[in-house]
């Protein structure tokens, strides 16, 4: 049998499959993207072991779960480990302390299909704290520099092409705006945090200490960047992305509109998907309302209103461009130039596409 496992760092730079016995709730709040979901007890079931445990102590509640996962229900559950296990030799389970369900789960693969299987000692709240400490580490330690630029400029492409790039709206699931949403949901707050910082490892690993991040707020959607991270980005040098207005029109067209639908249109087959598209759409609009204002709202949602109509009726997305234009001309151009003002100051470069990419890449090489 393979030695139980305390390297961490191994498992997260190897891609070591991960069976995760803890509970579907728990595995919901936060996992890792390489874990799969094989509960020793479904909620239901923790939640009444939990109760005995607080009522009448560990040994009643240990009597209660095997009262609970027994007969068909426990062999059930021991064949999806066996499954697992078959499937992913080099693998490892975890509970959440590396404690009594891990070693239960242990146990039974054992006696019942005779297959040894080694477990993450420590479990679930170890690996979690170790990719916690590999983030903060590299706020302490490496060099950061941020990409800045006004709406639509293109600044995720550029992303894409750097090789010691951080996405954090890829981590996060979206675009980062008020139009970011995408047709699949966010992950859960700790599973960003998790897989940026799995992210950060592996860039390390591979000689990477110079970052490059995108210029964000708090949070990207409704997940927020983890604190000492977005603490430095208000410090951290930046690299400003300048493009001209028809282009970002045209960016903004093709990844808020036909891309968007596209997304929607793959979830949700081609009628549904068009119809969540559009709500989603003016959903996005009517978020910022306020901040528009009245006359200014009624004017773009009527322009995307009759994008929308012909775009369902003939397929083309001409008429987009005039509250796409409107938008940015008239709302987020003058925020992010009053942003670029601020922080000025920081701004240690500024060009078009392939002057930022040539300047970011001999950054990265570079004596600073």
């Amino acid at each position: 049998m393979r030695n139980n496992s305390t390297d961490y760092r191994d498992i997260f730079l190897h891609y070591v499959p991960l069976m995760d016995v803890r509970a579907p709730v728990e595995f919901d709040k936060g996992a890792f993207p390489l874990a799969i979901n094989r509960p020793l007890m479904n909620d239901s079931e923790r939640e009444r072991i939990g109760t005995c445990y607080k009522q009448h102590g560990q040994q009643a509640a240990i009597e209660l779960g095997h009262q609970l996962v027994s007969g068909t229900t426990r062999q059930q559950r021991i064949e999806a480990w066996a499954e697992f296990a078959d499937s992913r030799p080099a693998g490892l389970l975890y509970c959440f302390r590396g404690g009594l369900r891990s070693q239960i789960t242990q146990q039974w693969l054992k006696s019942e299909a005779g297959i040894d299987y080694p477990r993450v000692i420590g479990g679930y709240k170890a690996l979690r704290s170790y990719l916690i400490d590999v983030t903060d580490k590299a706020v302490a330690e490496c060099d950061f520099v941020l990409i800045g630029g006004l709406t639509g400029s293109g600044k995720t492409q550029v992303l894409t092409g750097l090789p010691n790039a951080l996405d954090l709206e890829g981590h996060a699931n979206h675009r980062g705006s008020s139009f970011g949403k995408h047709a699949t949901p966010q992950p859960a707050q700790i599973s960003f945090e998790n897989a940026l910082a799995i992210d950060i490892l592996k860039k390390c690993a591979q000689g990477e200490n110079r970052f490059v991040l995108e210029d964000e707020g708090r949070v990207v959607g409704s997940r927020a960047i983890p604190l000492g991270l977005f603490r430095g980005m208000q410090h951290y040098p930046m690299v400003w992305l300048e493009e001209s207005f028809e282009r970002r029109v045209e960016r903004i067209l093709q990844d808020y509109v036909i891309d968007l639908c596209a997304e929607f249109i793959q979830v949700h087959g081609i009628e549904s998907g068009f119809v969540v598209f559009s709500e989603r759409l003016r959903e996005s609009l009517f978020s910022i309302l306020k901040r528009l204002g009245g006359e200014r709202y009624q004017r773009l949602a009527a322009l995307m209103d009759a994008a929308l109509v012909e775009q369902e009726k003939s397929g083309g997305v001409d008429l987009h461009r005039a509250w796409i234009s409107g938008l940015l001309g008239e709302y987020y151009d003058p925020m992010y130039a009053f942003q670029r003002d601020s922080k000025g100051a920081r701004i240690e470069f500024a060009g078009d596409h392939g002057a930022v990419m040539q300047y970011l890449q001999e950054r990265r090489t570079r004596n600073l």
